[in-house]
C-alpha cells in the first residue's frame, strides 16, 4: 500500500514538521576529510540506514508512486554544494507499480566546494534530509544532520574516508559516447507514446534495462516499467512508455543503463530522442527523392482540404456560409478580395505555426503539430474565445462598435470587412491544430524530420488546402447563386449554427477543465467562470448594446462580473496558468466507515469526516475554500489528523443513517472527532470558513 499517504507526504515535503520518533530510518552526515585546504573539494556523505523490511526512494521513485529523497544544505557563505551522486537503486514491482528504491544502507554523495578565500578555522555543514520510508505503509520522515570540517593548510582524511570511497564505487560512471539510441515508435499524435531504446553491448551481455532520471520542467516522464523486445542486427532493444506531459514531450533520454548477465558496470548516459522508428536509425533522415517529396506535399494539401470538415473546424463553416450569403449581394470584385484576405489569414497563421516549429527544433526541442494546445494558457483562452463566438451566434451580444466609434466604423467599413475575413482565416487555422485529418498524420511525421525549408513548404501546403474551398467560391461568384436568397431564415440559420460552435466549446472545455485544479475541481470552477462570462456578455448585449438608459451601470456590472470571475475562479481557485502536474496535490482522503474512524481514534489520531456528494455545490465550495487549502492541509499534517470522506452522491443507506444520527437529512456534514473515543464529535456549520475549520482542528487535538 505504498500509495497511501503520498499526496499528504508531498505536502509534507515543503512543510515544517520534524522527524517522527518511530522513524525506521537513521540518518548521519559524514565527510571524507576532517581538514581541507581553501580552494579544495571535500565529499559529503548522507548515510541513510533503514530498518529491516523498509525502503526509501531513488531520484526517480517510479511510476506514479513514491517520493524522491531530498537534501537541502545550509552552508557557510561562499561554500557550494554540487550535484548529488546516487548509487544504483533496486528495481522492484509490487501489484502494478514499478519502483526504484534503496533498502538496508545507502550513502548519497555530494561534493562540497570550499572557496579559495575561505578563512581558516572550523566550518559547520548542515543538511535537511527528507524522505518517504515504506513497508506496508508509507511514512514521511525528515531530520537535520550536521558535521564539521576544519579549513587548514594541510588535508586530513576522516575516519569515514574508506566507507565513502567504497560508496563512490557504487555510483554509476558517466560515459559521453555510449552506443545507445532512443527513438519514438509512433507519431506525436499518439498518447501515450512508445520509446524504443537500442544498445549494442560487448560479449557476455544477455540484456539490459534503463532507469530514467526524473522529469523536470513539465517534460513528460519516461516510465520505469520496461518491455523487452527482440534483438536486431546485434542491438538489444527495450520499450518504454511515455505519458503526455504538461508542456512537451522529452527530446533527450537521461538515465542509467544497467547491463545484465555479465560483470559490465552500469553507466549514466544522455542521448537525444530521434523522431523515427527504433533500431539503428540516427537523428539525420536519409535524403528523399523529389517524387517522394511531391507525394508527401500532396498528402499535406489533401489533409488541409479535409480539415474543413473535421470537428475542430466544421463550426467555423457557419461563419463562412453566412459570409457567402452576405457577399452574394455585393459586387464580384469585393467578394474575391474578401476571399483572398481569408486565404491570407489562413496562410499567415500557418507560417506562424511553421516559425514556432522551426524555433522549437532550433532550440533542441521536438516540434509538434498540436503544440499550442499543450499550453494551459492557450487552452483556456481558446475555450473562452469559442464560447464567446457561440454566444454571439445565439444573439446574446453583437460584435459591433458603439458611441463615438460608430462614425469611424462607417469610414473604415471596407477595412472592417477585410479584418473580419482575415480573422475567420486565423480562427480556422487555430482550430485546425488539434485535428489530424486523413493523409495528414503521415505527411507531418515525414515533415518534422526534414530541413527547415521542407517543413515550411508542408505548412504552406496544409494552409492552402484549408483555404482553397472558401477562396474558390469567392473567386467564382456565379456559384453563389445556388445559395438561398437573403431573408429571415438567415437569423434562424445563424442561431442554429451556434450549436455546433457550442459543441466545439464543450469539447475544448472537456479536455481543458480536467487539467485545471485538484481532484476534478477544474470542471466546477472553470465552468462557473464561463457562466459568469456568459452573464457579463448578456448584460453587455441587453443593457449596453440594445438599451439607451443605464448604460454606464451596465458597463460597470459587466466589468465587475468579468473581474470577479477571473480573480475569484481562474486565479484564486485554479491557478490556471500552471499545468496540473506541477501543483501540489490535495489531502489523502480515505473512504469513510464507522469502524475506520474508531480505529484511527484508538491509534491516537484526531479525525475529520466530510460527508459530501458530487451534486452538492456547497460541499465543493467548503472543500475548495476551507478544507483543501494550504493552511488547513498544514494544520492537519501538524496535528496528525486522519481525514475520511463519505460519498453520498448515489445514496447510501448507511451514510443516510449516520446523517440522521447527527440531525441532518442531507449533505454537507463535517464532523470533527477527538482522539478520545469517549468524546462525541463536533458538528461544523453547513458553510465553512478557514477559521472555523482551523479552530475545530485545534479543539479536536486537545484530549
Amino acid at each position: 500500500m505504498r500509495w497511501i499517504g503520498l499526496l499528504l507526504s508531498l505536502c509534507w515535503m515543503v512543510g515544517p514538521s520534524e522527524i517522527r520518533a518511530e522513524s525506521a530510518t537513521r540518518v548521519e552526515l559524514w565527510v571524507d576529510q576532517s581538514a581541507a585546504r581553501p580552494g579544495s573539494t571535500v565529499t559529503a556523505a548522507v548515510r541513510l540506514q533503514m530498518a529491516e523490511g523498509w525502503h526509501i526512494y531513488w531520484r526517480n521513485p517510479g511510476d506514479e508512486v513514491g517520493l524522491k529523497t531530498r537534501v537541502e544544505w545550509t552552508l557557510p557563505q561562499g561554500v557550494k554544494a554540487g550535484a548529488m551522486q546516487w548509487p544504483l537503486p533496486d528495481k522492484t514491482t509490487e501489484k502494478e507499480f514499478d519502483t526504484l528504491t534503496y533498502s538496508g544502507t545507502v550513502v548519497l554523495l555530494v561534493p562540497i566546494e570550499i572557496p579559495a578565500g575561505q578563512a581558516m578555522g572550523v566550518m559547520t555543514l548542515k543538511a535537511k534530509v527528507r524522505w518517504l520510508e515504506c513497508h506496508e505503509e508509507c511514512v514521511p520522515g525528515n531530520t537535520t544532520v550536521e558535521t564539521q570540517v576544519t579549513v587548514a593548510s594541510l588535508d586530513e582524511v576522516s575516519v569515514h574516508a574508506a566507507e565513502i570511497q567504497s560508496a563512490r564505487q557504487r555510483v554509476p560512471r558517466t560515459v559521453q559516447d555510449v552506443p545507445v539510441s532512443a527513438a519514438w515508435e509512433a507519431s506525436e499524435g499518439v498518447a501515450p507514446r512508445k520509446l524504443v531504446i537500442s544498445w549494442k553491448p560487448g560479449s557476455g551481455v544477455s540484456g539490459f534495462d534503463v532507469f530514467p532520471f526524473e522529469a523536470v520542467g513539465g517534460v513528460a516522464p519516461v516510465s520505469v516499467k520496461t518491455e523487452w523486445l527482440d534483438s536486431e542486427n546485434g542491438f538489444l532493444r527495450i520499450r518504454k512508455t511515455v505519458p503526455a506531459g504538461d508542456s512537451r514531450w522529452p527530446d533527450r533520454l537521461e538515465g542509467v543503463l544497467v547491463p545484465k548477465g555479465s560483470a559490465a558496470e552500469p553507466i549514466e548516459f544522455n542521448v537525444p530522442i530521434v523522431a523515427a522508428l527504433a533500431g539503428l536509425a540516427t537523428a539525420r533522415p536519409e535524403p528523399v527523392s523529389m517524387a517522394e517529396l511531391l507525394i508527401k506535399l500532396l498528402s499535406a494539401f489533401v489533409g488541409g482540404l479535409i480539415l474543413n470538415v473535421m470537428p475542430c473546424v466544421l463550426p467555423v463553416l457557419a461563419l463562412k456560409v453566412l459570409g457567402f450569403v452576405q457577399q452574394a449581394k455585393e459586387e464580384p470584385r469585393r467578394v474575391r478580395t474578401l476571399g483572398l484576405v481569408y486565404g491570407a489569414g489562413v496562410l499567415v497563421s500557418f507560417l506562424v505555426l511553421a516559425s514556432v516549429a522551426l524555433a522549437v527544433q532550433a532550440a533542441g526541442g521536438t516540434a509538434s503539430w498540436s503544440a499550442p494546445f499543450q499550453s494551459p494558457i492557450f487552452r483556456v483562452l481558446i475555450t473562452v474565445l469559442i464560447t464567446l463566438v457561440a454566444l454571439n451566434l445565439f444573439g446574446v451580444f453583437e460584435l459591433t462598435l458603439g458611441g463615438s466609434a460608430m462614425q469611424k466604423a462607417s469610414d473604415l467599413s471596407s477595412k472592417d470587412g477585410w479584418s473580419g475575413a482575415f480573422f475567420n482565416g486565423v480562427l480556422a487555422a487555430v482550430l485546425a491544430t488539434p485535428c489530424t485529418a486523413p493523409f495528414l498524420a503521415s505527411a507531418l511525421a515525414f515533415a518534422f524530420l526534414q530541413p527547415p525549408l521542407v517543413i515550411l513548404l508542408f505548412f504552406v501546403a496544409i494552409g492552402a488546402g484549408l483555404a482553397l474551398p472558401f477562396v474558390a467560391l469567392c473567386w467564382e461568384p456565379a456559384w453563389l447563386r445556388f445559395l438561398p436568397k437573403p431573408g429571415v431564415w438567415m437569423v434562424r440559420f445563424k442561431v442554429g449554427m451556434g450549436f455546433p460552435m457550442l459543441a466545439t466549446a464543450m469539447w475544448l472545455f472537456w479536455f481543458t477543465a480536467g487539467r485545471l485544479g485538484e481532484s476534478g475541481t477544474g470542471v466546477l470552477w472553470f465552468g462557473l467562470f464561463l457562466v459568469v462570462l456568459a452573464s457579463a456578455a448578456w448584460v453587455w448585449g441587453e443593457f449596453v448594446q440594445r438599451s439607451t438608459r443605464g448604460r454606464g451601470w451596465a458597463m460597470a456590472i459587466a466589468a465587475l462580473l468579468l473581474l470577479a470571475g477571473y480573480f475569484g475562479f481562474l486565479e484564486r481557485q485554479l491557478d490556471w496558468r500552471t499545468p496540473a502536474g506541477r501543483r501540489v496535490k490535495g489531502l489523502e482522503w480515505q473512504k469513510w466507515s464507522a469502524a475506520a474512524v474508531e480505529q484511527a481514534r484508538r491509534e491516537g489520531h484526531p479525525v475529520m469526516v466530510d460527508f459530501t456528494a458530487d451534486s452538492c455545490l456547497n460541499c465543493k465550495w467548503n472543500k475548495a475554500t476551507a478544507i483543501e487549502i494550504d493552511a488547513t492541509r498544514a494544520r492537519i499534517k501538524e496535528l496528525g489528523v486522519r481525514v475520511f470522506e463519505g460519498d453520498f452522491t448515489d445514496g447510501d443507506p448507511i451514510i443516510a443513517d449516520e446523517l440522521k444520527k447527527h440531525g441532518r437529512r442531507g449533505v454537507p456534514l463535517v464532523l470533527m472527532y477527538s482522539s478520545d473515543v469517549a468524546k462525541a464529535p463536533e458538528l461544523l456549520p453547513v458553510v465553512l470558513t478557514p477559521g472555523i475549520v482551523d479552530e475545530a482542528l485545534l479543539r479536536a487535538a486537545k484530549r
